[in-house]
């Protein structure tokens, strides 16, 4: 006879503190922005073909002729959102205890919701920061004086000069903290600033969206721990130091039609919930779970640039 699986039970209550819950200082969901919860977890999407968007037809019409036809190329793709979650067994001693107005339950989706948001900006920042992403000639590796580290170097062309050779201009800036730190300090952003020969200071982001006429900018802060479970913590950025010029439009989903460099297929939101479970410590206890189903997806290759190794 078959057994009936009971599914992780989904709490409301938890369910609302993991999506309530965010982290401040991930961008993920900025730069790959989420589609609306899908129904199943296999879904179509569009790769768009950019030449014919601007390939101009023939569009006169005679006097009772029919007016030239055209489609618009776009393939279509399969793909499917994959799960990702964490548990966190918590004994009944730890909840009878815990102190009022402290629920351990609460506590662990935030900091499982912590570890999911952290993964999930690993995985965006490897899209984001690779190559292969990025259509041939919208990308540049710079080395030794090209680099801004270099007093010498020119961040202003560079960047300027990248955006102007994409087809549909970057509206969003992704870039790692070292780039960042160096980028912001670099004596001809603040001469550029400040109208002067002066070199010393720190610019301000207001002024690097204006100058390079951006939406938006977004700097990648996480850190992540490379060592293995055991081993001395080895703290590695997330966000390296190369700078992405991403066209993005908010706008944009899976079968909306319209054009931007990724976005996330999310099915369902993320959930959360706890199951009893006998075996934790001696008197037992609950076992919390949170988790989310997506899947990130690069559908314009043609609409980003990426300047690979923009400081030492």
């Amino acid at each position: 006879m078959p057994i009936a699986l009971t599914p992780f039970p989904v709490d409301p209550s938890l369910t609302a503190v993991t999506i309530a819950y965010r982290n401040n200082r991930m961008i993920a969901d900025e730069v790959m922005p989420r589609t609306p919860p899908l129904a199943t977890q296999a879904f179509k999407y569009y790769r768009f073909d950019l030449g014919d968007s601007f390939r101009i037809p023939e569009t006169g019409v005679g006097r009772t002729s029919r007016p030239n036809q055209i489609e618009f190329g776009m393939a279509e793709a399969s793909g499917s959102t994959k799960d990702y979650g964490l548990d966190d067994p918590i004994p009944y001693d730890d909840i009878q205890q815990a102190p009022k107005g402290y629920d351990p339950r609460a506590h662990a989706v935030m900091s499982l919701s912590d570890l999911i948001a952290l993964d999930r900006e690993r995985r965006v920042a490897a899209k984001v920061f690779n190559a292969a992403n990025y259509a041939t000639g919208n990308k540049v590796t710079l080395s030794g004086s090209s680099q801004f580290s270099d007093p010498t170097s020119d961040p202003i062309g560079v960047i300027i000069d990248a955006l102007d050779a994409m087809v549909m201009r970057a509206n969003i800036m992704v870039i790692g903290r070292p780039a960042w730190t160096k980028l912001v300090r670099h004596p001809a952003i603040l001469q550029a600033m400040h109208g002067t020969s002066g070199d010393k200071g720190v610019a301000n982001i207001g002024f690097l969206k204006e100058l390079y006429e951006l939406e938006d900018i977004f700097v990648g802060e996480g850190y992540v721990n490379t060592a293995r479970k055991g081993q001395t913590a080895a703290m590695a950025r997330v966000w390296g130091k190369h700078i992405s010029l991403l066209y993005r439009d908010r706008m944009a989903n899976n079968n909306s039609g319209r054009a931007t460099w990724g976005f996330t297929a999310q099915h369902g939101t993320r959930v959360a919930g706890a199951i009893e479970d006998k075996d934790i410590g001696l008197k037992g206890g609950v076992r919390v779970r949170i988790g989310e189903s997506v899947e990130e997806v690069v559908a314009a290759p043609d609409l980003g640039y990426l300047v690979e190794n923009a400081v030492a």
